[in-house]
């Protein structure tokens, strides 16, 4: 790839990253101080990094419980930060979950608790609903990720298998009041998405998770199938009288990613063209829909022409089926390039803003013209690497990963397709 190409793609993914980073966001939307006790916790990727800004820029005292994934732990003086395994929960997830409930306990209507939620948050406070081991929460969730579900869908069966998630935490504090400062990951930034809501009100239901299961053939242990087919495991709902003094503040989005990077092509001289912020489907399938977009700027100007820049965010899903080490971000790169069989002048990036694709401790890669040739001479048949979903072997074989390290935030994936 020409040095000058993959610099302006990395400097696009850099300011996206930057624009959501929580020193930056959080001190826009402080509440005021209360009367009573102020009391933080949160969960997510972000959510340490976030902790930190708040202690920072809050004027009183607090107290406080984060949990973040293992490697996202920045200091703190006042709120402890732990920390637990991603992308399938562990025993340090759920200890941090029954102290979090416990931290919340006791609250008075003078108290605040300021909640901090971003990416991740999900798995990283399993609390199993009742007749659920650990162990079952992380077969289903190993279940969810493999078959292709949606985030929407897997957060929908999380939700109601849970004693913490969809509104139960916010429910716990009552009657303190609750101001929750979210990061979005998920497209749409439905607050009840982001990290399974488990301090807003949900509208789904246990026949809407049954559904789900039923949808994609995943296989429930019997405590999990009879805590949704009684309603056991309803959660609460939006007009819960304990969520009156609920207020939600999205601090953080994709779509502020998106135009970050946006601006960073403007000034390189490149037209840049938001194509979606929450842009779902197989990553392979979108790959080849916008493999065609870039094609048709390339060849006829439409709908931008040369130079420009495709810039989405979104969460697409892959359903492993090969046994490579999967990254919807390099898979929709690989199925990219084998798209655009080596057409000239595109260039690309795809990564996860948290730094992490898949379960690998890498953020994404880059895609050049010769990429494909280069993967031949190497002796990777590209199709084989796709059909093993094994792009992160593919582009670290070639010296093409994104490796950045934990980011400490998390407003889903990032592409980029640069035409020149």
């Amino acid at each position: 790839m020409d040095a000058g190409h993959r610099d302006l793609l990395a400097r696009m993914f850099e300011a996206a990253v930057d624009a959501a980073q929580p020193a930056r966001r959080i001190p826009l939307y402080l509440p005021e101080p209360p009367k009573g006790r102020t009391v933080v916790i949160g969960f997510g990727k972000a959510s340490a990094a976030m902790a930190q800004a708040l202690e920072r820029a809050w004027p009183g005292p607090l107290t406080g419980l984060v949990v973040t994934r293992y490697g996202y732990a920045v200091p703190c003086e006042r709120i402890r930060i732990v920390e637990a395994a991603h992308p399938v929960p562990d025993a340090a997830g759920l200890q941090a979950a029954r102290a979090m409930l416990e931290t919340v306990q006791g609250l008075g209507p003078d108290d605040l608790v300021i909640c901090l939620v971003s990416g991740g948050g999900s798995v990283l406070l399993p609390l199993p609903g009742a007749g659920i081991a650990l162990e079952d929460k992380q077969a289903i969730n190993r279940a969810l990720l493999a078959c292709g579900a949606s985030i929407t869908e897997m957060n929908c069966v999380r939700r109601h298998l849970s004693r913490i998630k969809g509104g139960r935490l916010a429910a716990a504090c009552h009657p303190a009041r609750v101001v929750n400062l979210l990061i979005s990951d998920v497209p749409g930034d439905d607050p009840v998405d982001i990290a399974s809501g488990p301090t807003v009100g949900d509208a789904t239901t246990c026949q809407d998770a049954l559904a789900i299961v039923r949808r994609y053939g995943i296989a429930l242990p019997p405590g999990a199938r009879a805590l949704l087919e009684s309603g056991l495991g309803e959660s609460v709902k939006p007009d819960d009288p304990r969520l009156a003094k609920v207020t939600t503040h999205l601090i953080a989005s994709p779509q502020m990613a998106l135009e970050a990077a946006a601006e960073v092509a403007r000034a390189a001289g490149v037209t840049p063209l938001i194509l979606g912020d929450s842009i779902e489907g197989e990553a392979r399938e979108v790959a080849k829909v916008m493999a065609g977009i870039a094609l048709q700027a390339r060849r006829h100007g439409q709908p931008a022409g040369a130079p420009c820049v495709l810039l989405s965010g979104g969460e697409t899903t892959v359903t492993l089926r090969g046994g490579g080490r999967g990254g919807r971000n390099v898979e929709f790169l690989l199925a990219l390039g084998i798209a655009l069989n080596g057409a000239p002048s595109i260039h690309a990036v795809a990564a996860d803003t948290d730094g992490v694709d898949g379960a690998e401790e890498v953020a994404g890669a880059f895609l050049a013209p010769d990429t494909l040739a280069r993967a031949w001479a190497a002796g990777m048949p590209p199709r084989d690497s796709l059909d093993e979903n094994d792009a992160h072997t593919f582009f670290g074989r070639l010296g093409d990963a994104l490796v950045t390290g934990p980011t400490l935030t998390n407003v889903n994936d990032f592409r980029a397709i640069l035409v020149t």
